[in-house]
């Protein structure tokens, strides 16, 4: 494997694409680092297969943004969901908005409606791409741009990048945003447990936004403390 470390965000997702091929995916929830990275790969050239996380509590707008990769890029988002036998027991036992209640039951309906489907899913993939960035938060300052995550290599080739970069590639490059950040978010994730940040908040303040904990992650890439999973 090549310096990862040494490599632009372009030549990440090359090498990547040529690497692994269809055993290479792109996960997105069509924020807007996600669609910096579709937008490389597809100028890159190679193979590239998409996925996003349906949770099953997803905006509106973000199912429309399936249908905005599909007329520009010409990629069939494949739709990750969760078991639908695991939500409804959950459901049954602690009520549809049962992440209001504790941080605990927040952890487990994100674990059972994305950790779990993303788990399944990557069994498809040796190689997986994400937009974490380390300006995002104090718990993503530590990421590196390659790393093991669970079994499987993961790449972040946007991790070096500020914010007004992405925002620069975005205007350069017209690429799609997500209606939402129109409507003042800077994260987007589930519907009930996102809203829009107010001036000089931090960029994540929308997420789980009733918490009073420094962590505003789901499970995904770092533990239940906030600490970067081993390996990553």
């Amino acid at each position: 494997m090549p310096d990862i470390e040494r490599l632009t965000a372009a030549e990440i997702l090359s090498w990547a694409s040529v690497t692994f091929g269809d055993r290479f995916g792109i996960a997105t929830s069509f924020q807007k680092e996600g669609m910096v990275i579709v937008d490389l790969a597809v100028r890159a050239g190679g193979l590239c297969r998409v996925f996003t996380l349906d949770t099953g509590r997803l905006p509106a707008t973000t199912h429309q943004m399936i249908e905005t990769v599909r007329d520009r890029y010409g990629i069939a988002v494949e739709v990750v969901s969760p078991d639908p036998v695991e939500v409804a027991d959950m459901v049954a036992t602690h009520g549809l908005d049962l992440f209001y209640q504790s941080h605990e039951l927040r952890e487990r309906c994100c674990n059972v409606r994305k950790v779990r489907p993303l788990q399944r899913k990557l069994s498809e993939f040796d190689c997986w791409a994400t937009g974490l960035r380390r300006q995002q938060s104090e718990t993503r300052a530590a990421v590196g741009k390659a790393g093991e995550v669970d079994g499987h290599l993961r790449i972040c080739p946007l991790v070096d990048w500020t914010a007004a970069q992405v925002e620069e590639y975005i205007r350069l490059n017209d690429v799609p945003v997500h209606p939402l950040y129109g409507a003042g978010y800077t994260s987007i994730g589930c519907d009930p447990c996102t809203r829009a940040v107010a001036p000089g908040e931090d960029e994540r303040a929308g997420r789980w936004w009733w918490e009073n904990r420094a962590a505003k992650e789901c499970g995904i890439h770092f533990a239940a403390d906030g600490t970067v999973k081993r390996g990553a």
